[in-house]
Order: C-alpha cells, then structure tokens, then sequence
C-alpha cells in the first residue's frame, strides 16, 4: 500500500506509521503538472498522452437548433457532458436533475447505444421525459437523435463534424 501527498501532518504520520507494509511518499506541490501526461503499456511499447485537463469546451457551446436549452437542461447537459466522457466506446447518457438515467456504450451505431441507454433506464423503471442526451460523438444521422426524442428528451449535447449535421439539426427542429 502506498500513500502519496504533498505532505504529512505529525498526528497523521504517527497514525500511518503503525500500519503494516505502508509506504508514504512526499511529492511536493507543484513537482507533478496537473496537465501531465498519462502512460499506458501497450503491446511493445508504452502509450503516451495528455492528460485531460477539463472540460474547456463546454465555455463554448454553441446552440445549432431554433431553441435553446432552458437554464435546467443546461446544467443537466454541463453534467451529461462531463459524465459521458468517461464511458468507454461510442457512448450516450440519458441525464435529468444532474443524475444519471441511462448510458449506452460499445454499440457500432449511435442509434443503438441510444437505443441501449433507453433500454438501461426503462429496465430500471426511470422516466425518461424531460431529460437531456449527451453524445460523445456527432449522430451521423438523425435516427439516434430521433430516437432520444421518442424516449423523452428536450435538449442534446454533442460535439457535431458529420458530413449531416444539418439534418440532424433539421430533425431536432422538427421536433
């Protein structure tokens, strides 16, 4: 077991101390960047890349369809945001009142993680009206958003570059 901060108060070093097979490294603040780098070992080598320093993009949202979102979905697709860009592998989040409702990942098409997450929430008895929907990547159609709006939702995030944007957008308008 190891224990790593920047530094120890007395009263809990002599707490610490007594446990058995402890080490307790002192690493100073300021001695690690914050915006470091995460390593991964990979088949022959080591994967090396930036660390996530935050969510700058979301200081700069911008509203594609007629209405915007209300200051409760906001927040709401803030937290989606956030949440969805730790699932692993094409993932969606259903979320309302800053909580999670239902998330699907690892499908090969949007529209059936959409299709999953819905399943997760409706399995587990959660209404999904008046949610919103974060992406982590663009629809390249418009059934998956389609299909968050039958189940629900009122507000979308995600981060657009599809070739059909503008029918997505057109779908969401629509409805």
């Amino acid at each position: 077991e190891v224990v790593v901060a920047p530094s120890f108060e007395p009263g809990a070093l002599e707490i610490l101390k007594k446990k058995k097979n402890l080490r307790l490294l002192e690493v100073p603040d300021g001695a690690v960047s914050w915006r470091g780098f995460d390593m991964r070992r990979i088949t022959g080598g080591l994967l090396l890349q930036e660390r996530d320093g935050g969510f700058p993009e979301l200081e700069e949202l911008r509203v594609v369809t007629d209405r915007g979102p209300t200051e409760a979905e906001l927040a709401d697709l803030r937290f989606a945001w956030r949440v969805v860009q730790y699932v692993q592998s094409n993932a969606v989040l259903f979320a309302r009142n800053g909580k999670t409702l239902g998330i699907g990942a690892g499908q090969m098409s949007r529209v059936d993680a959409v299709r999953l997450a819905r399943l997760k929430a409706e399995d587990a008895r959660l209404d999904l009206r008046g949610s919103v929907l974060a992406s982590d990547a663009f629809f390249p159609f418009a059934d998956g958003l389609l299909q968050a709006a039958d189940a629900g939702v009122t507000a979308v995030i995600q981060p657009g570059g599809s070739v059909r944007d503008q029918e997505v957008t057109d779908a969401a308008n629509e409805r």
